[in-house]
């Protein structure tokens, strides 16, 4: 076959593989054969190697040619979109029939990495016997047909495996996407999508639409706050509330449209993405007996099969309920009383000093209590019989998300059933809104900082006292490598095993929409700060993604998965808050009563309910342009697979002839 018509150049240095740093004498004698043959055997895969000597370790960059990655592909059998509309085997050979990302590259930064994981951790021992390998006076030996990184990591030789920062994307990115002010929320999703795969792209894209749309409840909350409208300002709450409830509806349902649209334009089935996640519920299924026994054609324990899947069913549905049950008392039973006791220590404390203290002690013990409960809930996951680390990341989203509902809600729902005072509700929201928003900013983008400045003191540190650095040498970090293995890590503040970076963030969006919708007729103008809020964190999480933190490890997600549901549970709780809020209509004092009557809350009740489950219907999930051309993948694929069953068909037919 010939070589297919796809440019070989490097895609430049994208994986970096981390060694202890040795003395220059001790890494020339013992470690230098360990070392070379790493290096060796990662050329004769296909890649491209640089060795670099920086302050705090050694580093191995990688990097590799299309063929290999490509070659990578074929070997691991990866399925990918051809222009039919259909997932098949990767074939190199063939590539012109395979789907190309926006950015015009053949593969997605989370196929690349995906070959560069196989081709880095697919070195093995091919000879007949063990080999023995020496690193700084330690000797170990690599057996047969074992990884030959994952031993190094077991003897400590390598230290971490991670993905590193394409210096010419990022700066085009940090000039273009982060440092970018022209346009408040514009943002290069498309380049986003090709430099951090599908996961972090869909948060920006929706975090984008969410800043957009809030534009238009921030401008009525305004205007419903600034304007007197005479006699019929007591219709004026009751009309900001029908809009705002409907603009939510609304808004997730053209999210919907948008992410369908997102996933067409970058060449990802959702159907298929549908099929992968619910692959695993097929495991039994591929079972050595259940194969057998399809082949050999017994059907006598259909039955019994049947009776097992629903067993395995029905004992993971109670398995979620044992453990949703847990939680719920956790919830119940400890936090509950210690929210209220911050909220009455809170009210009946005088000085405004006191009162901060008082809240930095809760938000620290807080913040513990909440790590406690999301360690519980990664337990309590491993016990469920979840299908996938999706399925699993899902369940731990629920449980951590009810901890942190009752942390962020109840203190305002304490001051809004006790004192019945709007004012002072509007006070609490003020400072719980403006205060979290600004502390969390603050800790989100200074941390990071905080703990790249400490490493590279250490390491700075640590070298001036080695004997190999000249005195009065100014020691520095010169290379680009080593500065981004100091970084943090996007991880999560919980749950790092199944969730990461995103997790924190999602969760700030979700308590803000919370916030801003549970308590909309408290306090209309609390959505112009969630705005200008958004519209500095659009900013602010792009640098942090930049600049701050280890370029992230892709992950495969086709939505924003369990994040989606907990906004439409916040829809509906916002409709019961607002009606109890409604019911206590305040007076000129700013005290609350009993009108117009419980009965015409009720009906708005009932209306706002029909509104949020109707309205759900009215607007298409996808646009029509992707719905027709999924249609025509369809009819695409089954005249070829009509075709290809004649053509075996047929050949078959002059064989027995």
């Amino acid at each position: 076959m010939g070589a297919p018509p796809v440019d070989e150049e490097a895609t430049g240095f994208e994986v970096g593989i981390v060694l202890p740093k040795l003395p220059r004498a001790a890494a020339a004698e013992d470690g230098e054969h360990c070392l070379a043959l790493l290096v060796r055997e990662l050329e004769d895969v296909g890649l491209l190697v640089d060795r670099v000597r920086g302050v705090p370790a050694e580093f191995i960059k990688l990097s590799a040619p299309m063929g290999t990655l490509g070659r990578a592909a074929a070997e691991m059998q990866m399925k990918k979109l051809t222009y039919i509309g259909m997932e098949l085997q990767f074939e190199w050979d063939q590539v012109a029939a395979f789907v190309t990302q926006p950015d015009g590259s053949l593969f997605s930064w989370r196929e690349r990495f995906t070959c560069f994981r196989y081709l880095i951790y697919g070195i093995v021992n091919k000879m007949d016997s063990d080999i023995s390998l020496k690193f700084d006076d330690k000797e170990f030996h690599w057996k047969q047909n074992e990884s030959l990184l994952r031993r190094l990591e077991d003897e400590g030789v390598v230290k971490l495996v991670f993905p590193l920062h394409d210096e010419v994307k990022r700066k085009q990115l940090l000039r273009n996407w982060a440092l970018n002010w022209h346009d408040f929320t514009w943002q290069p999703i498309d380049e986003v999508y090709s430099y951090f795969g599908t996961k972090i792209a869909t948060y920006f894209a929706f975090l984008g639409m969410y800043t957009r749309w809030l534009f238009f409840p921030a401008v009525s909350g305004l205007a419903t706050q600034l304007i007197d409208f005479g006699s019929l300002q007591w219709l004026v709450l009751p009309a900001f509330f029908i809009f705002v409830i409907s603009w939510a509806v609304f808004f997730l349902q053209f999210w919907k449209r948008k992410n369908s649209a997102l996933l067409a334009r970058w060449g990802i089935n959702y159907s298929i993405a549908e099929y992968k996640a619910s692959a695993n519920e097929l495991d039994p299924l591929r079972h050595p007996q259940f194969v057998e026994c399809v082949e050999e054609k017994k059907f006598d324990d259909a039955p019994a099969e049947k009776r097992r899947l629903q067993r395995n069913e029905w004992s993971g549905v109670l398995l979620r309920i044992r453990n949703n049950a847990i939680i719920v008392l956790g919830i119940i039973c400890l936090q509950l009383p210690f929210e209220l006791a911050y909220a009455h220590l809170y009210e009946k404390t005088e000085t405004e000093a006191v009162r901060y203290v008082l809240t930095a002690a809760y938000l620290v013990a807080i913040q513990y209590y909440t790590r406690i409960g999301g360690k519980v809930s990664v337990i309590l996951i491993k016990y469920e019989n979840n299908q996938g680390e999706q399925s699993s990341a899902d369940s731990l989203i629920y449980k951590v998300f009810g901890l942190y509902f009752m942390q962020s809600y109840i203190g305002l729902f304490y001051h809004a059933s006790l004192y019945r005072d709007i004012l002072r509700l509007r006070k609490v929201l003020i400072q719980r809104l403006v205060v979290s928003q600004v502390l969390e900013n603050l800790i989100e983008n200074s941390f990071p900082y905080l703990k790249y400045s400490y490493k590279k003191y250490k390491a700075v540190h640590k070298k001036r006292q080695e004997k190999e650095s000249p005195s009065g040498k100014s020691v520095r970090l010169t290379t680009r490598v080593e500065k981004e293995y100091l970084k943090p890590s996007y991880t999560a503040s919980i749950g790092e095993e199944l969730e990461d970076g995103l997790f924190d963030d999602f969760l700030e969006l979700a308590l803000q929409f919370g916030m801003i919708m549970m308590f909309a007729c408290a306090f209309p103008l609390i959505f112009c700060f969630a705005a200008l809020n958004n519209v500095t964190e659009i900013r602010a999480d792009a640098l942090k993604l930049l600049v701050m933190l280890k370029r992230p490890v892709p992950r495969a997600a086709a939505t924003i998965g369990a994040w989606l549901n907990i906004f439409q549970f916040l829809i509906v709780m916002a409709i019961c808050t607002n009606c109890l809020l409604l019911v206590c209509l305040y007076d000129e004092e700013g005290k609350w009563r009993i009108e117009p009557g419980l009965a015409a809350i009720l009906i708005m009740e009932h209306a706002l309910l029909l509104i949020k489950f109707g309205f759900s219907h009215f607007v298409p999930e996808e646009p029509a342009w992707v719905r027709a051309n999924r249609v025509r993948y369809v009819a695409q694929a089954q005249t070829v697979c009509s075709k290809q069953l004649l053509r075996s068909i047929s050949k078959l037919d002059t064989k027995w002839e």
